[in-house]
């Protein structure tokens, strides 16, 4: 569909010839099937299969998605990456409950919308997760219950709904490895037309084994009903055949189907065996588009949904299963000479979990507590996703609640967290900065550093009480709660200590902020950054939670380093009386991009 990447604004740009060669494609009549209506719930997998992941959308009424679960991309691209989403559309995505809701019919809306200057908003969101990927012998199956915008030829030009999945890696480097990464298009609508595309991107642009930027697709397919009820979408890679395939499904029926010869192995490789992360998305404008007449134009309508039912991922067969919870021995990385056990205190050093060099020194123990956990800062550690192509999971998620933040998954010498971009690291079982576990950035600078268990996130607590007036030097430090962040010792001038580790979808929380009542309408933020190349993202305020309307916000990129200071301001509405201030950051680039030290609002 469209990630961000320099290359690509021209994608799928056709010409003449290709336009009329997808419409001598466009009707096979063993495709004009039923109306498939929505349904309550997520169907079971087919036979064979077992459900890795699904959800019905069966939340109340006008609210948002579980942002656990889901991520929400903000603006006109990745941070870092290609404008317009490398495709040339023109919407502004949102997190906004106006353009991406539940209807409380059991179903996703993604709304857009045309605001009164003829300006548009509109919804793209990810899975989370990044690692569905097709086992080794086995078969990745991804599907959902679409009914596409209610538009037509006459009303909606410009119109470009799609589900669709990108190669992992374009979570931690804003899709500019695009297409090698891999793309595979599962629904595209565009303009109205009665009719989908589906299509697999690989190798390089323009040109290459996948005839970029048009891909390798299946031209139009016919589809009456699309508009107006539900049908089924789905893509399978398959892993179990010679050669290897990607195939395409409408309603059950196999309509498109990809083989790796078509490709040279390395192409393939690149673009099939990884994980990847499903995206849904309304555009509005853009190249392909404009490839069929173009749009949006006057007769647009604004605010006609595309609608989702469920989805489902599910995985059948594959080699590579790892150990069974609970047995004995350990999962092992071959490349670090590391390994997990889970060997139930049969440890060196008596502990149920440990990573530990393979030949039975200890490295790092993780304490066993009496709820059945095995924590570490707060922390605790997991064995997730038994049976993945990759090898088994470590997950390592916040004791209070159950719920998971950072997932790692093995990347040459270390676990690697494919969201975050960071790695968890016993390198060659020595220490790094004096401690034996470490996560950190994946290019050898220290992030967060682990010691024996016991110990406490370096730098304070938080733990802010009472009422602050909002004019004063709120210290970062003094948040009320928060999630994904450590504190740590600043060099800032002051000194004392600073919020770091923030990367998307993180927060603060400072109950008590008192704006008084003459409406002030500026924040200033002290913040560094020692973000790679091409690596940003937004810092939002919002008050009393984490949904309501976003009252000012700013985009923060390297400032040299994550301890090079600069105090950056940002308009706000004007706001009065006593609230609990948010701050939250986004980013798309998958890594942390930002400390703060302090903030104000003037």
């Amino acid at each position: 569909m469209h990630p961000s990447r320099p290359s690509s604004v021209a994608r799928r740009l056709r010409t003449a010839v290709l336009v009329a060669a997808a419409a001598a494609a466009a009707v096979p009549l063993s495709l004009l099937t039923a109306v498939a209506p929505a349904q309550a719930a997520v169907p079971p997998p087919p036979s064979g299969f077992t459900t890795v992941f699904s959800d019905d959308f069966s939340a109340p009424a006008g609210t948002g998605l579980d942002r656990s679960r889901w991520l929400y991309d903000i603006g006109h691209g990745y941070p870092g990456g290609a404008a317009n989403w490398g495709t040339g559309e023109i919407e502004y995505m949102t997190d906004s409950t106006a353009n991406v809701y539940h209807d409380g019919a059991g179903r996703l809306a993604i709304t857009p919308i045309r605001d009164a200057n003829g300006g548009w908003t509109s919804g793209r969101i990810e899975t989370q997760r990044t690692d569905f990927a097709a086992p080794v012998g086995g078969v990745l199956r991804v599907e959902a219950s679409i009914q596409q915008p209610d538009v037509t030829t006459a009303n909606g030009a410009g119109y470009w709904p799609a589900f669709w999945m990108l190669g992992a890696e374009a979570r931690t480097n804003a899709a500019t490895t695009w297409p090698r990464i891999g793309e595979i298009d599962i629904l595209e609508n565009i303009n109205g037309r009665p009719s989908h595309f589906a299509a697999m991107h690989c190798g390089t642009a323009p040109g290459g084994p996948c005839n970029e930027f048009t891909g390798i697709g299946s031209g139009e397919r016919a589809c009456p009903g699309c508009s107006t009820g539900f049908h089924t979408y789905a893509a399978e890679i398959d892993r179990s055949v010679s050669p290897e395939q990607v195939r395409f499904y409408r309603d059950g029926s196999n309509y498109f189907t990809i083989s790796a010869n078509q490709m040279d192995a390395t192409t393939w490789a690149n673009a099939i065996h990884h994980g990847f992360f499903p995206i849904f998305n309304v555009a509005i404008g853009g190249g392909f588009p404009d490839a069929f007449g173009g749009g949006p134009n006057a007769s647009t309508v604004s605010g006609r949904p595309m609608l989702v039912d469920w989805i489902q991922i599910s995985t059948r067969g594959g080699g590579g299963t790892g150990p069974t919870p609970g047995a004995t021995g350990p999962i092992r990385s071959a490349a670090a000479g590391t390994c997990l056990d889970v060997a139930g205190g049969s440890t060196a050093s008596g502990t149920a979990v440990q990573l530990w060099e393979c030949n039975g020194t200890a490295a790092q123990s993780w304490t066993a507590w009496s709820d059945g956990t095995l924590r570490a800062f707060g922390k605790c550690l997991d064995i997730d996703a038994w049976g993945t192509a990759n090898g088994s999971k470590l997950l390592l998620w916040d004791c209070g609640n159950g719920q998971a933040n950072q997932r790692w998954e093995r990347s040459g010498t270390a676990w690697r967290n494919p969201v975050s971009g960071r790695c968890l690291d016993n390198p060659s079982g020595t220490a790094r900065d004096g401690n034996r576990i470490q996560i950190w950035d994946c290019f050898g600078n220290a992030a967060q550093t682990w010691s024996t268990p016991g110990g406490t996130v370096p730098g304070g607590t938080g733990g802010g009480t009472g009422t602050v007036s909002a004019t004063s030097t709120i210290q970062a430090e003094r948040f009320s709660a928060q999630s994904g962040t450590v504190t740590e010792t600043t060099t800032d001038a002051g000194g004392g200590q600073n919020i770091g580790a923030i990367g998307n979808g993180d927060w603060l929380r400072f109950d008590g902020v008192d704006f008084g009542s003459t409406g002030l309408r500026t924040f200033d933020a002290r913040v560094a950054s020692g973000a790679g190349a091409g690596v940003s993202g937004i810092v939002e305020v919002r008050l009393d939670n984490l949904t309501t309307p976003v009252i000012g916000s700013f985009s923060v990129g390297s400032t040299g380093g994550w301890q090079s200071w600069r105090t950056v301001p940002a308009a706000i509405s004007a706001t009065t009386g006593t609230h609990t201030v948010y701050l939250r950051f986004v980013t798309g680039s998958g890594q942390d991009f930002v400390n703060v030290n302090w903030f104000r609002f003037r």
